[in-house]
């Protein structure tokens, strides 16, 4: 009697799973019809994180990306918050006229251009539409021969070309103090427009103009500007940058 009631026992409970599975499929389908229609008319549609400046389906644009790579200068040294560097300026002044970028700051205190060289191709990742190129302050610091720091300078724009042929390229000129002799002084500032004539690209003529040399814009370093000092950083860009955008 036992066992006879133990194989009485088995189909029952196979029905029992059989009725549970059955509602569960039915609870699920009803569950999805509810949510799939229940979506209000003028739900805003989330934009996705890729950086492309191509339009999705239904006109819905994605952030485009502006890269700053530089050295102390672009990471802000020295200064209590990297938001006070020029970069993140920019960034404000994007989004106070609405304008559709994204600023990723990518300066590296004391990097040279050789430095830099060497890390561009990891660092260029994901589509970048702008690129601002700020380095060689620290090659004229150090004496790096100019013809060295001209030829990493435009590896570095070669780079960012085979990476991306729209990428937009802007190149910030630097100045040095003649601490090197009047000659290297003088063709290092040359190195910059020359190099912006040759590859056709917009140049900032020089990133710290009325605030290099001027002690009161300037930490106790005399190199690295003050928080006031990356204000008139970023308005020297801006003049160029702007256009552009």
């Amino acid at each position: 009697m036992l066992k006879l009631k133990n194989k009485q026992l088995i189909p029952n409970f196979n029905t029992t799973i059989k009725k549970f599975f059955l509602k569960f499929c039915y609870f699920s389908m009803l569950t999805l019809f509810v949510a799939c229609g229940a979506e209000p008319k003028n739900k805003t549609k989330v934009e996705p994180t890729v950086n492309t400046t191509h339009k999705t389906e239904g006109n819905v644009t994605t952030k485009k990306t502006i890269m700053f790579f530089g050295d102390s200068l672009t990471a802000g040294y020295g200064l209590d918050a990297i938001e006070d560097a020029f970069p993140n300026l920019i960034q404000q002044n994007i989004d106070s006229l609405s304008l559709n970028y994204t600023v990723i700051n990518s300066g590296v205190s004391g990097e040279t251009s050789s430095g830099g060289k060497n890390r561009i191709d990891w660092v260029l990742t994901n589509k970048v539409d702008v690129f601002v190129l700020e380095l060689g302050a620290n090659d004229g610091l150090r004496g790096v021969p100019l013809k060295e720091t001209k030829q990493n300078l435009q590896a570095i724009i070669d780079v960012v070309r085979k990476k991306n042929p729209k990428t937009k390229i802007v190149l910030t000129g630097m100045q040095i103090p003649p601490n090197m002799g009047i000659d290297y002084t003088t063709e290092f500032k040359t190195i910059f427009p020359d190099l912006a004539k040759k590859n056709n690209i917009p140049l900032i003529p020089f990133l710290l103009k009325d605030v290099g040399g001027i002690p009161s814009l300037n930490q106790a370093d005399g190199i690295h500007p003050t928080k006031e000092g990356h204000k008139i950083l970023a308005k020297n860009v801006w003049e160029v940058l702007e256009a552009i955008l």
